[in-house]
């Protein structure tokens, strides 16, 4: 079968490749093509667009590259077309994956969506928008099913990937040696994937690293996550004239070495909080965006909380600095109840383990590729 799958940002990237591996698996005529990135590729996709090129963050980060959006849009509607694929496959990347479902539905083309878009935090009926568009849901957070069952829309729960990531990982046991880092205890700064989210973030999470390296008499080493899909520019600029005062050091696509030997970390909000509850890192939640796109997102957001491991324990397990809240003062204070002997550290380590049990067990792209085989194979025998 032809699998025509897309994806917009980093982690979707991750887990459509893990997922294209899975489906290869079970189809071994599969044929891929679609819009992602080098994992995709590496996976086995023909790759039409880098997602680089559409990561637009907020609403007026959006607005202002409306054009080139709806450009990508229409490029990825004809290619489609040209191509004819059994399924297309949408991997979260709502904005841009909505449009692509409506479209294929009006071209009866199958529409399968894999991680939902969060329309649980926000204009929560667009649940019915999906229910309209989309012909199976395989959803990744634990309360997903309960929420859309709300709708009368009947999703598979398949577990989370990122589960399959971790379980997969093996830790290089010279990272800090091959990464010419020192011994000193690890505090990590992961400021996102995205230029705007590092943009924002990187500097508050710096300055609050300086306040942290004066109060404990330089006992720790910064490292911050980068990736390598953005300009090293972003990073080093940030930290050349810190480096003499602050041990601190830029690590690129090596985000789950780094958690393995972190002390704890201050993790703009997205995937990376849970990716670091997951690990076991006591971590603050750190979120700030435009002051025009924070106002839209205050008056319609519909959950109590931002990050993901919050949302999953449905209890504050982490705390979250956002928007006029995330100071370097206080992103410092609430870091340093987190370090090796204060109660917030053990605390935040027990909410941790109810996130575990709440998110089960690894194989969440295995179970999600025989769904799918068995949802094609029944549509297929049915025309």
């Amino acid at each position: 079968m032809k699998y025509y799958v897309i994806a917009g940002e980093r982690s979707g990237d991750l887990h459509a490749a893990n997922l294209i591996k899975a489906i290869a698996q079970e189809d071994k005529q599969a044929e891929f093509r679609g819009w992602g990135g080098e994992q995709m590729e590496e996976a086995g996709a023909y790759l039409v667009t880098h997602y680089r090129n559409m990561a637009f963050m907020g609403f007026w980060e959006v607005i202002k590259n409306l054009t080139t959006i709806r450009k990508f849009i229409k490029k990825c509607q004809e290619d489609i077309l040209l191509w004819k694929p059994d399924v297309v496959i949408l991997v979260d990347y709502a904005g841009f994956n909505m449009r692509i479902a409506k479209f294929c539905k009006q071209h009866t083309i199958q529409v399968f969506y894999y991680i939902s878009p969060k329309v649980w935090a926000w204009n929560q009926s667009r649940a019915y928008k999906i229910k309209a568009t989309v012909d199976r849901l395989f959803v990744i957070l634990p309360f997903e099913k309960e929420f859309f069952k709300k709708y009368e829309y009947d999703v598979d729960y398949v577990g989370n990937p990122l589960l399959d990531e971790i379980d997969a990982f093996k830790p290089q046991s010279d990272f800090l040696v091959k990464n010419n880092l020192s011994e000193k205890s690890v505090i990590a700064l992961l400021p996102g994937s995205r230029y705007q989210e590092v943009e924002k973030m990187l500097s508050v999470m710096l300055d609050a690293a300086q306040l942290l390296n004066k109060e404990k008499n330089r006992q720790y080493q910064f490292i911050i996550a980068g990736v390598s899909n953005l300009p090293k520019a972003l990073y080093e600029d940030k930290i050349a004239t810190l480096e003499k005062e602050l041990n601190v050091s830029v690590i690129y696509n090596q985000s789950y070495d780094l958690l393995s030997v972190a002390t704890a970390a201050w993790v703009t909000s997205g995937t990376a909080t849970l990716e670091t509850a997951l690990f076991h890192v006591p971590q603050v939640v750190c979120y700030r965006t435009s002051a025009f796109t924070y106002q839209i997102v205050r008056v319609l957001i519909k959950v109590k909380y931002i990050s993901l491991v919050n949302l999953i324990a449905n209890e504050p397990v982490v705390v979250e600095l956002i928007q006029s809240e995330l100071t370097p003062q206080k992103a410092f204070n609430e870091l340093t109840k987190l370090l090796p002997g204060e109660k917030g550290r053990q605390s935040q380590l027990e909410g941790y383990n109810k996130v575990d049990k709440l998110m089960g067990e690894p194989g969440a792209s295995q179970r999600t590729a025989r769904l799918m085989m068995k949802y094609l194979t029944s549509s297929t025998q049915s025309q």
